[in-house]
Parts: structure tokens; C-alpha cells; sequence
């Protein structure tokens, strides 16, 4: 079971050893008088207060021994609380420890008192013995006072980079009180989290990815970059972190991977050739199925060094694999859990409980898993109700033609049981075998039929309700079987077993046409004295054979309606008053009447005999909610598998990640080392160095051997945290160095396809390029024949990647050669986007920051410019006009095409599109009775004479918002209809995208401070930090202009409004830490703050 509380945090490993073995030492011999039945309370506190105050260290040692003692026993010691905290800035270690323990205990009942001591604790931060630093923390974050939230932050920053490990971890705890106690302090928690992520001891993986849990769990892109750590570190975690860290991973794993699943239908597919097919044929399907699904090393890695945690003592660990196992691994590798899972059944009914819910949901899915321990699964005469109840439905979803004989003998002893409700399920489960397996259905039938005869009223009942469905499959050869039911009504009194009778000869009374309504005048005398289930059976059973029997029936039918007429129950009248004006025509009976028998006589559907356990597969298993059928508070829902793997790159750690942004801030430029080429980023890490000077790139290697003899050194001494840290990353880079090797053949096929995009690049630029350039091009030659001609077969998307980069690269070289030329224009965007490329780029995002102020250079005049320019991306997304449902067949969707409007400087293009779902011309379609805040104008589409059936017409309309996001409310008509229907806007759409220098726009932002500034700060993922993503994201969710920037961090965007033409100034400023800085300055203030409202997610996302 995964914890969804702060529970683990005091569990696995928190207290320490030398704390446990100074509690377990409390039983003095003076205890048991102490701690007498007639000892006065009073009295014992006061000794112990006075030793407290003693100013010898030996009696205040015994006294806090015997208080943590009676803390153990779950006495209470509150009233201790101000004598014990006077000596929380005592010199002796041990007095320390057990004050701490204690403080522990009441800090949070006692938070007045325990204040005062905040700069004891403070200080106890910085103690030498790092047991003393873990406790204050401990204590520290069990205050629960909104007031020292900035001292308990302080503090765990400075914990998370503590030497020891021991109080690494508990930072890790504290994270989760402090979010629990003030939430807004997410993001730094976050910081904090990210970096505790990096730790390698094993000690604190567990703590932190439970605070991860609790604070962060949608940003998986903290988790990327430690996966592979965790997975290796998973065998030596504690138990309780262990299972935390395969929680998460697991959830890990269903949003980064594809399914292994698809696997085998791929298989089946292609298992048999076409006689007719030649040789090449059959390999390019071979081909075909061989690239539908290669497992990623990494899923292999998680799948691989989880399995030996199945042999855990733990039976929470097994568990967790096991769900694990069953949510990530192939279908075939799926039964490598069974025999642990049948291991945990020797545990106690508690864990057997568990157990045996999560397989009764595995074995309906997938049987094979557990049928070779079918005898594990008997039910024992010891075992509580609820652990057989699961054993048998675990031996019910396991039943098939092979075993199902040696089960209805097992289950023939169970009906004989004593535990009643355990007999009455065992007839159901006999009743879902005779349902699923059609070779016994006779065979349980006539059981059951014979259990009919057994004295226990319960067993008698339960068997004529399974016996009432199985007959309703295949009721034509049981008449004799309804004949011996009716013979039993005068017996049973169960009101469900009677009412069950009651409905099986009501629904075959043709059948049974002499017994029918001898049993109606049984039932017709004691109608008063009957179960109100039992009167509404009479009621139907009398309607039926009035229908079908009015002459021996109607009269009694009558006296029966008219007993429940007056009955007590609201329900009986009810239906005894609907019946009566069914069958009984009258004058006011209305035509249903004539469909009575219908109505009544209708075939029914059987019934279903289904596992109760069959609906929770949608809950991940060995969760709470599992359990409980019911999604619980704090449950993390999994995600559905990916169709398209994200990119695997994000998860290597050998490299710093190679973004433009921050590398043109620092300056520096890592020199590339032959081993990694292998990668993707060693690629762009290549592109990197051919763009800088070769003294640059020496003065870069230069200060990255330096920067490496540093941490070598700080790692031999070990005397900072910084030291742990760099030695982290470097054994980081030599474990990923070492499993190159044997993950070569799974990486290849990415490796290769991005060197065959880097070649173009290298080959147009070998021309410009330094000498610093030349050994890598050489080497890159040598297969560029075979990249050539291997890259006609890649995906239309990689064919698009490749095009724009070597576009640009071109482009580069062109505009450096013709740097002499006055037709250069800088926002000339056109040659920089191509077709396929849905958002335009401008020269900023491809050039350096040198070569852009060179370009700049060359505008042919220094005035300011600042003039509407096309749009950038158009939105795909259409928004619903009127449904077809509600248009009686006319169906209306409209989107913001970003044009300038045809119909006036001021108004917003709409464009509508008019769908026919009907089979009949739709005629005269057109707008009128316009309802429109003050100002809104509206200028409508010409009428559309008429629509063919299925026909669809797009029609242009413009919309003066008057820069506000307010409905534009009208009628839609048509010759015979209309309709009520409304238009809002997106705030991103009462813009026009601009064009300015940087210049201007720093002169115009300049102007716009103050009042009609308004500003956010965001946190944005790694992956969506470069330049491309950000303007994409940008100009998607707002029509704004890309205004060309010379600095690689700082990303500026221009529009105006349509109605009134104000400026609106968005700029996205990166920073450290992942996070940006959002600013927008607009005369439009509500625009202003709306935009920045709309703009934050987007950025935000992952």
C-alpha cells in the first residue's frame, strides 16, 4: 500500500539507532512503583520536575529517561513540557538527544512555550553532532506556527546542504511540514527538492521523492535527469522509500515510454507470409514490425532492477513491484509476480487482505498468471469471512473447462459451511461458473436444485435468486424446475427468495398455466402481511396472467389491485395504480393500453453474472483507493501510455544540457570529448563550437580542466557539500560512460537519426568555419553517402526538422558573404520560415548575439518603424457555435483567422462555417436581432440562400470587441428557426501582430512603466527554455509580433490592439533556477493583466 500522508516521514530510519537504544534503557528499577496503579500522578511529576532542575547532569539524564519511557507507553507527559524545555540548551549530548525526543513529541501542543527556545533550536542547526542538527530541524518543523515559516525555510536550505545524509533526509522531511503549514511556498520548496533530487545517498532518495510526492508531483522534468540514478540506487533504499520510489516511477514510466503491449498483437498480425509475396516484401514487413515497438533501455533498466525487490521481506515492497510489473511490464513478463505475490498469502489476514484483492483484479484480466497455484487460493476453516470471500472469487475468475470439476467438488464443501454469508457466496460463485462455462450450466442447475431441499433458510434463498437468473438463459427446458419452486413458496420466508419465485412463474406463467394462478390466490391472502418486495412481485404476477388467464384470474387480480391500492407504502399505491390504468381499459386509459401485454410479457434480457472486482482495474493497484473501490484523497491518477515516446535524450546526465540561451550568457564553451558523440547532444554541442572562436573554445577547455582538478580535490577531501555535490556529478557521467556500451544497440537508431540531420549543417558550414572545425567535419565525411541515402526513408516530420536547420545554416552563410548588400532587410521573415513550419522564426532565434548586431547594422534608416505585419501562427482551434442538436440539424463553428478585417480598421476577422447534417436543403441562412454591449459593433455575413444536405460553407464576418473580451450576442436563422448564440474572444485575439526595432521597442517600453506595467514571475521546464519553444508557445496563445532581440535570454514580442491601436509589449526575460520573468507594458491595463493571466500557463507547462 502507498501512503499518501506524511506518515512515512516518521517511519523507516528516522529515529536514530543511539535515540532508540537511550528509550529502550527507560525500565529503571523504581519504574513499576512508579508507575503504579495507586501512585499519585502529582507527586511523580514533581520528582521528576525537581531532578529536571537538579544541577547535576546524571539525575536529570535518569529523569528524561524515565519520561521518554513513559512517552513509549503512551502516557501523558505534556504537563513536563516547560521544566524539560529549560534544558534544550544543555551540554550534555545524551540530556540533548531525549529532550529533543521529547520536544518532538509536544512541540505542536505546546507551540507557545516551544517558541521561545526558536533561537536554541537555531543555534542546535549548527552543532557539530549530527544527531543534535537532525533534531532541532525535527522540532523546528513540528512547530506549527505560520510565524516562523522564513526561519524553517531558512533552515531547510541550509539542511539540504548538510555533510551528513542523516539530516539531508531530514530536510527532505521537513519539506512536507512546512508545505502542509503554508503552501505558497511551493516553488522554493520546489529549489530545494530539485537539489535534494541530485543526492546520491540512499539514505535521502526515499524522503525527498516522498516530498516530491506531496509538493510537486506533475513536474515530472525534475524526475528526468535522476531517473537511471534512482533505478540503480532502488535495491539499496530502506524499505518504506523503496516502495515511494516505485510509486512514482511507475507513473513515471506511463507518461515517458510506449506501451510494451502493443507487442504481441504485432506479432500475431505478422506471423504468417503470403504465398504470393516475393522476398523484399516479406522483409520490408519484417522491417515494419521490428520498428513498431523497441522496448527503451530505460523501461528495460526500471523493469530490471525492480525484480530482485520481489524477494523483500517487506510485503509493501512486493506489492509495489508487483503493481509495477503489472502497469509498465510486456504482458508476457507480467507472471514473473505471481509466486511472490502467493508468497504473501503466509502473512497475517491483514496483508492477505490486500494481497487478495489486487489478484481477484489481475486474474480477471489475465487467468494464466495464477491458475498453476489454483490450491493456494482453497479456503482454509481458519480464515476470516473477508479473506474467503476473495479466495473464492479469485477460484471463480480462475475457472475453466480444465479445473472446473475439481472446483464445484471444493465448492460442494463450502455451501456446508457454518459462516452463513460465506455459503450464500459460494452458490453465487457456482452461479457465475454455470454462466461462464455453458458445459456445466446443467450440472450446477441441478446442485442447486438440490440445495433447495437444505434446512438453512439463508442457503435456500441465495440458491433460488442464482437459480431465477440461470434460468432466464435458457428457461424453454426447465418448466419442471418452476413447478418444485413454486411447491418451496410456502416454506421460504426470505422476502428476496419469495419475491424470486414469484417473478420466475409471473414470466413464465404460459408454461406453467395451472400452478400460476393457484399460487396468485396463495399469495392474494397473505398480500397484507408481505414484505413490500414480495407485494410488488404479486402485483406483477396478477397483471401477467390477467393478460394472459383473465378468465380464472380477473377477479382476483382486482381484489389484489384493490388491497394495494390502500396499502402503506407510497411505492405499492403507486404501482398498483399504474397496473390498474394499463390492463384495465377504460375511458380514460390512453393508447399504452393497447400495449400492455407488450409492455409486460416483453423478452428480458439475462442477467450478467459479473466480479465485483472487474471496475476497479481503473484504480493502479496496491493503492488506497484500490482497495476501497473509491478514489481517495491524495491519489495520483495514471496516466494512458503515449502513442509517440517523448524524446529518451532528457534523461542523460553525461552532458550539461546544450542550450544556446545560457551558453551565450556564460561565455564558455565545453569542448567536446570523443566518447560522447555517440549522443544526440554531442551533436549540438558540436554546433555550439563551430559557431565560437577557436581561442574561445581553447579558453573553454581550459577552465573545464580546471574546473575538474577543482572538484577532484574537493572530493579527496571531502570538507564541503559543494565537494559531495561535484563528486555526484562525476560518478553520474562515469556510470552513464560505462553503460554506453551495452545500451549502444537500443540507442543507435536515435543516435543515427540525428547525425543525419547535423551533416547538412556540417557540410554548408565547412566553408566559413574556423580551423578548430576541421577535425570534426573530417570525421563526419567519411558517412555521408550512406546518411544520404538513408534519409530519404525518415518520418515527414524529421524531413521537416532537418529542412528548417539547414535553411537557416544556409541562410547564415548567405547573409555573412552578402554582408556588403543594401537589399538586406532584418525583419525580412519570410526567407528564415519554411512552408512546413507553422511558426515563423525570426533571424534572432538562429543567429549569435554578434552576428545579429551585425545584421542590425544594416537597416537603411535609423527612424523608427513601427507597422502592422502579417500574423505569425494562425490557431487551429475552432470554437463551437451552435451544436447540431440544438440547431435542429444546423451546425455552426467559427475561428479567429488573424487577418486585418475586410469590413473596417477596427473589427476583429471571424470566420464562420455553416455545416448542413440534415437530409433536407436548409434555406435563407443569416444574422439578425443582434444583442451587443455598448459600442460592440457587428458587421454580419451576407445571407447563404440555402445549404444542400451535407453541404458546409465558410462565410467572413467582423466583430468591433472594442478591446474588450465581452460576448457578441445575436440570433442565427434560417427560413423556418432561429437561434440564441455568442461570440467571445480570447484576449490574444483583439490584437495585431507589429514590427519595431529593439530599439523602439525599448523606447516605447520605456514610456509605458508604472501604472501600465504589470509583471510575473514563472517557472518554466529546461525543455521549454529555448528560444523556438518560447516564441511557439507565445504567438500561439496571443497574435503578437516577434521583435528581434540581442540577447539569448531575453525574448521580446510587439502588437497592437484592433479597436483602439495601443501598443502591447510582452517580454519573456529567462533567468536562473528555471524560472522567466513576464512583463507587459500596455496603456490597456485589464487587457494588460488578462493576457498576462492567459500567457502564464503557457509558459509554464511542460
Amino acid at each position: 500500500m502507498s501512503g499518501n500522508g506524511l506518515s512515512y516521514g516518521e517511519q523507516g530510519g528516522e529515529a536514530a539507532p543511539e535515540l532508540a537504544q537511550e528509550a529502550a534503557t527507560t525500565t529503571t528499577p523504581s519504574a513499576p512503583a512508579a508507575f503504579g496503579l495507586f501512585s499519585s500522578d502529582t507527586k511523580k511529576n514533581e520528582d521528576l520536575k525537581q531532578m529536571l532542575e537538579s544541577s547535576k547532569d546524571s539525575a536529570k539524564l535518569d529523569a528524561m529517561k524515565r519520561i521518554v519511557g513513559m512517552i513509549a507507553k503512551g502516557k501523558n507527559a505534556s504537563e513536563l513540557f516547560p521544566a524539560v524545555v529549560k534544558n534544550v540548551a544543555s551540554k550534555n549530548i545524551e540530556i540533548k538527544k531525549l529532550v529533543y525526543v521529547y520536544l518532538m513529541r509536544y512541540a505542536e501542543e505546546q507551540q507557545d512555550l516551544a517558541l521561545l527556545s526558536i533561537s536554541t533550536f537555531q543555534r542546535a542547526l549548527k552543532d557539530p553532532n549530527q544527531l543534535i542538527r537532525a533534531s532541532a530541524l525535527r522540532v523546528l518543523s513540528s512547530i506549527r506556527v505560520p510565524i516562523i515559516v522564513p526561519i524553517m525555510m531558512l533552515a531547510i536550505k541550509e539542511a539540504s546542504s548538510d555533510l551528513s545524509p542523516y539530516v539531508r533526509k531530514n530536510a527532505a522531511h521537513a519539506i512536507q511540514k512546512l508545505y502542509s503549514l503554508d503552501p505558497e511556498q511551493k516553488e522554493m520548496l520546489i529549489e530545494v527538492i530539485e537539489k535534494l533530487l541530485k543526492d546520491r545517498s540512499t539514505l535521502v532518495a526515499g524522503s525527498v521523492v516522498m516530498a516530491f510526492e506531496e509538493v510537486c508531483p506533475d513536474r515530472i522534468d525534475l524526475i528526468h535527469k535522476n531517473y537511471r540514478k534512482l533505478c540503480n540506487l532502488l535495491v539499496d533504499v530502506e524499505e518504506w522509500g523503496q516502495v515511494v520510489i516505485i510509486h512514482m516511477l511507475t507513473r513515471y514510466a506511463r507518461t515517458q515510454f510506449v506501451s510494451p503491449w502493443k507487442d504481441d498483437e504485432v506479432v500475431e498480425e505478422y506471423s504468417e507470409n503470403n504465398f504470393y509475396e516475393s522476398d523484399e516484401e516479406q522483409k520490408e514487413k519484417d522491417r515494419k514490425v521490428k520498428n513498431i515497438y523497441t522496448m527503451d533501455p530505460d523501461h528495460r533498466l526500471l523493469l530490471r532492477n525492480t525484480k530482485p525487490l520481489l524477494q523483500s521481506r517487506n510485503a509493501a515492497v512486493v506489492m509495489a513491484v508487483a503493481q509495477l510489473y503489472w502497469h509498465l511490464a510486456p504482458k508476457s513478463e507480467a507472471s514473473t509476480v505471481s509466486k511472490s505475490l502467493v508468497r504473501l498469502l503466509r502473512s497475517n489476514r491483514e496483508v492477505q487482505y490486500i494481497v487478495l484483492q489486487n489478484i481477484a483484479t489481475m486474474s480477471i484480466q489475465r487467468k494464466g498468471m495464477f491458475e498453476p497455484y489454483l490450491k493456494s487460493f482453497y479456503v482454509r476453516s481458519t480464515d476470516p469471512t473477508m479473506i474467503k470471500t476473495l479466495k473464492l472469487e479469485i477460484l471463480t475468475n480462475l475457472a475453466n473447462e480444465a479445473n472446473i470439476s475439481t472446483l464445484l467438488r471444493e465448492f460442494q464443501t463450502y455451501v456446508k459451511s457454518q459462516d452463513k454469508q460465506f455459503a450464500a457466496a459460494t452458490i453465487q460463485a457456482i452461479g457465475r461458473c454455470a454462466t461462464n462455462i455453458t458445459e456445466v450450466t446443467d450440472t450446477c442447475l441441478n446442485g442447486l436444485v438440490c440445495l433447495l431441499s437444505n434446512r438453512d433458510e439463508i442457503v435456500v434463498a441465495e440458491s433460488v435468486v442464482v437459480i431465477k437468473k440461470l434460468l432466464q438463459t435458457q428457461p424453454a427446458h426447465h418448466g419442471e424446475i418452476i413447478k418444485h419452486m413454486a411447491k418451496l413458496l410456502d416454506n421460504i420466508t426470505v422476502p428476496v427468495a419469495r419475491a424470486s419465485i414469484l417473478w420466475l412463474i409471473g414470466e413464465y406463467c404460459e408454461r406453467v398455466p395451472k400452478i400460476a394462478p393457484d399460487v396468485l390466490r396463495k399469495t392474494a391472502k397473505s398480500f397484507t402481511t408481505e414484505d413490500d418486495l414480495v407485494k410488488l412481485q404479486i402485483l406483477n404476477l396478477g397483471a401477467k396472467l390477467y393478460l394472459t388467464n383473465s378468465k380464472q384470474t380477473k377477479l382476483l387480480t382486482q381484489y389484489v389491485l384493490n388491497l394495494g391500492k390502500y396499502d402503506q407504502s407510497y411505492d405499492i399505491r403507486d404501482r398498483t395504480r399504474f397496473i390498474r390504468q394499463l390492463i384495465v381499459p377504460n375511458e380514460k386509459s390512453g393508447a399504452l393500453s393497447k400495449y400492455a401485454k407488450k409492455i409486460f410479457l416483453a423478452q428480458k434480457p439475462a442477467p450478467l453474472l459479473e466480479s465485483p472486482f472487474k471496475d476497479r482495474d481503473h484504480f493502479q493497484l496496491g493503492t488506497l483507493s484500490h482497495t476501497l473501490n473509491s478514489r481517495a484523497t491524495g491519489y495520483l491518477e495514471l496516466s494512458n501510455w503515449p502513442e509517440v515516446a517523448p524524446d529518451p535524450s532528457v534523461r542523460n546526465v553525461d552532458v550539461a544540457e546544450p542550450t544556446k540561451e545560457w551558453t551565450g550568457i556564460l561565455g564558455i564553451t565545453k569542448k567536446e570529448k570523443p566518447m560522447e558523440k555517440f549522443y544526440s547532444e554531442s551533436e549540438e554541442e558540436e554546433d555550439e563550437c563551430t559557431n565560437t572562436s577557436s581561442s574561445k573554445s581553447e579558453s573553454g577547455s581550459e577552465s573545464e580542466k580546471e574546473d575538474k582538478e577543482e572538484s577532484s580535490s574537493d572530493e579527496s577531501s571531502g570538507s564541503s557539500s559543494s565537494s559531495e555535490e561535484s563528486s555526484d556529478s562525476e560518478s553520474d557521467s562515469k556510470e552513464s560512460t560505462a553503460n554506453k556500451t551495452s545500451r549502444a544497440a537500443a540507442e543507435s537508431s536515435v543516435s543515427e537519426d540525428n547525425k543525419k540531420k547535423a551533416k547538412g549543417i556540417f557540410k554548408k558550414r565547412s566553408t566559413s568555419s574556423s580551423s578548430d572545425t576541421e577535425p570534426t567535419s573530417s570525421e563526419e565525411s567519411s558517412p555521408d553517402s550512406k546518411s544520404e541515402s538513408d534519409s530519404k526513408s525518415d518520418s515527414e516530420s524529421e524531413k521537416s526538422g532537418s529542412a528548417t536547420s539547414s535553411k537557416k545554416e544556409e541562410k547564415l552563410v548567405q547573409d555573412r558573404k552578402a554582408s556588403n548588400r543594401k537589399d538586406v532587410f532584418l525583419l525580412d521573415l519570410d526567407d528564415f520560415c519554411p512552408v512546413t513550419t507553422p511558426v515563423a522564426v525570426p533571424i534572432a532565434a538562429v543567429l549569435s548575439p554578434s552576428s545579429t548586431a551585425d545584421l542590425e547594422g544594416l537597416s537603411l534608416s535609423n527612424s523608427s518603424v513601427i507597422d502592422v505585419t502579417t500574423q505569425i501562427s494562425v490557431p487551429t482551434e475552432t470554437h463551437e457555435l451552435l451544436h447540431r442538436m440544438s440547431g435542429k440539424g444546423l451546425a455552426a463553428h467559427y475561428h479567429f483567422s488573424r487577418q486585418p478585417s475586410i469590413f473596417g480598421d477596427h473589427m476583429v476577422s471571424v470566420q464562420v462555417t455553416v455545416t448542413n447534417t440534415t437530409d433536407q436543403k436548409i434555406e435563407n441562412i443569416h444574422i439578425k436581432e443582434k444583442k451587443l454591449p455598448p459600442g460592440m459593433r457587428v458587421h454580419e455575413f451576407n445571407p447563404i440562400e440555402y445549404l444542400e444536405p451535407a453541404g458546409s460553407i465558410t462565410v467572413s464576418m467582423g466583430i468591433d470587441f472594442c478591446d474588450s473580451t465581452q460576448m457578441a450576442s445575436f440570433q442565427l436563422c434560417t427560413k423556418d428557426d432561429h437561434f440564441n448564440v455568442n461570440i467571445q474572444p480570447p484576449v490574444g485575439e483583439l490584437l495585431l501582430p507589429v514590427t519595431m526595432s529593439e530599439k523602439d521597442f525599448k523606447k516605447e517600453q520605456g514610456m509605458l512603466t508604472g501604472m501600465n506595467e504589470t509583471s510575473a514571475t514563472i517557472a518554466v521546464a529546461p525543455q521549454n527554455s529555448t528560444r523556438l519553444v518560447i516564441i511557439e508557445r507565445v504567438v500561439k496563445a496571443a497574435n503578437l509580433g516577434v521583435v528581434p532581440s540581442g540577447q539569448d535570454n531575453i525574448h521580446r514580442f510587439a502588437a497592437k490592439t484592433v479597436h483602439s491601436g495601443s501598443l502591447m509589449l510582452v517580454t519573456v526575460e529567462l533567468k536562473e533556477g528555471s524560472t522567466a520573468q513576464l512583463v507587459i507594458n500596455t496603456e490597456k491595463t485589464v487587457i494588460g493583466s488578462v493576457l498576462l493571466r492567459e500567457l502564464k500557463p503557457v509558459l509554464s507547462q511542460g
